[in-house]
């Protein structure tokens, strides 16, 4: 099909503005609060370019719900820790599961979710492409956390399933998302890079249940250098928003390397949107056209009409999974990067060519339905991921790697993105966790992340905090 064209130029996000039925409130500021150490020995292994303990993507290893904060790590022994603290004291309370990372592999991560329904806290654990761990908690153990108390009894037993419940041999990228009843759902890929699927299952409060796969991975995708026939579809996040509606924005990584201009690159391709307005049962694209059903051989393809929202071929080493946030309104927003044509037309090193020239992008829907794209222009000095959120006020924000913040205002149309925070004094080592729930209940900016050190040597995990516009 024929794309569309997404207007790049931060002059004409002007039109961001129009229809917005809220006054306009102060812009983005953050004030750095405290920071609480987790771990000062967590594991450290870098592979992938990144870190088990603070991989963006795992949603959520930092959670609050209930006035109580959790988190989730593996220690110098590779033993998975959860604990948790009154939001905003000074002191945590770890509980060790009787769980042992088995590999070095930074995609192992440990992902949490909550299940109100019930009140339980859940986890995945440890998988990159194979079987997963899951642990969850007794119930109403987060409806009132001080009965009963915190410790390893308030956990079940480690199993290899849900309950029961085997989803797929190939299991990777956990993210487990509240539905607006409560309920509780896990997604997840199935397959492997190149060739996977992403699939949800659903807990109800008494049961898992299998809704299936979503997307594809075949078809035929062709750039100006070749053609690949398997791919996976890599999710920059799902969540819903304030009126029910399910979002995730997502990159294309074909199987085939010949579709890129030098091997060194990566093979991500374009940034696509789709929605459910259904808890995930059936999906459209952008223009509300269905394109998927769940648990069907009618899943979401390269091939479909209507995916893509910003056109960008795999010569630029775009990135995969990288952070999306919905607005107060339920409009959706995104954070991409890549390398930029003024940079080159063809990335030969993504980690090397990233660092040197790459860029993040914010990406919003307009209230007239048009998309915009604006350059946030702090360079990345990193291969790493951005992390994105929106405050009270619908100001925007972009954790950059090594913890800076980057804000723009709502009332610009936000394209007076600038940088807020220069992540002094955190010595971070890429990418952070945000606590996705916290800026949402309490306004509070909080994020995870690791110190820098050399090959296998332990380091401080930490907790550092924000206040957020009042």
């Amino acid at each position: 099909m024929k794309r569309p064209t997404v207007l790049a130029s931060a002059a004409l996000a002007a039109v961001a503005t129009p229809g917005l039925a809220r006054a306009a409130g102060p812009g983005p500021s953050v004030t750095r609060k405290d920071t609480t150490t987790l771990d000062p020995r967590a594991v450290y292994f870098v592979s992938y370019d990144g870190l088990v303990n603070t991989n963006s993507f795992q949603k959520n290893g930092l959670l609050t719900y209930n006035g109580h904060q959790y988190a989730a790590w593996y220690t110098a022994t590779g033993h998975a820790v959860v604990a948790r603290r009154v939001a905003g004291a000074g002191s945590w309370s770890a509980v060790t599961l009787p769980h042992v990372l088995k590999t070095s592999d930074s995609h192992n991560v440990i992902s949490m979710g909550v299940s109100k329904v019930d009140g339980r806290l859940h986890l995945t654990m440890d998988s990159h492409s194979d079987g997963f761990f899951y642990v969850k908690s007794v119930a109403g153990l987060l409806d009132n956390p001080s009965a009963p108390s915190w410790s390893s009894s308030v956990f079940g037993t480690v199993q290899t399933s849900l309950d029961g419940l085997a989803l797929t041999s190939q299991f990777t990228y956990p993210q487990f998302v509240s539905t607006p009843e409560g309920r509780l759902q896990l997604s997840y890929r199935a397959g492997i890079s190149g060739n996977g699927r992403n699939a949800l299952a659903e807990y109800d409060g008494s049961a898992w249940k299998a809704l299936g796969e979503w997307s594809g991975s075949t078809g035929t995708y062709t750039s100006s250098h070749g053609s690949s026939t398997a791919r996976n579809m890599y999710l920059h996040g799902i969540d819903y928003d304030v009126n029910g509606r399910l979002h995730t924005f997502f990159t294309w990584r074909e199987q085939n390397a010949d579709v890129m201009c030098s091997g060194g690159g990566i093979t991500n391709h374009d940034t696509g949107y789709v929605y459910s307005t259904d808890r995930g049962r059936t999906w459209r694209n952008d223009a509300g056209a269905p394109v998927a059903t769940t648990g069907t051989a009618d899943t979401v393809a390269v091939t479909d009409a209507g995916l893509v929202v910003d056109p960008l071929g795999p010569d630029h080493s775009l990135m995969n999974q990288e952070s999306q946030w919905t607005d107060s309104t339920g409009l959706p927003h995104a954070i991409i990067s890549y390398v930029p044509g003024r940079f080159g037309q063809c990335t030969t090193d993504h980690v090397a060519d990233r660092t040197a020239g790459g860029r993040a992008f914010h990406l919003r829907k307009n209230s007239s339905g048009t998309w915009t794209k604006t350059e946030i222009p702090v360079p990345l000095n990193s291969s790493r991921r951005t992390k994105l959120i929106l405050d009270t006020y619908d100001n925007a924000y972009a954790v950059l790697p090594y913890g800076r913040i980057a804000g723009a205002s709502r009332s610009s149309g936000h394209t007076d993105w600038t940088l807020l925070f220069d992540g002094s004094g955190l010595d971070a080592f890429g990418e952070v966790v945000i606590d996705e729930t916290r800026v949402r209940s309490d306004n509070v900016l909080s994020f995870m992340y690791q110190e820098k050190s050399s090959g296998t040597t332990p380091s401080a995990l930490h907790v550092v905090e924000f206040s957020l516009p009042a």
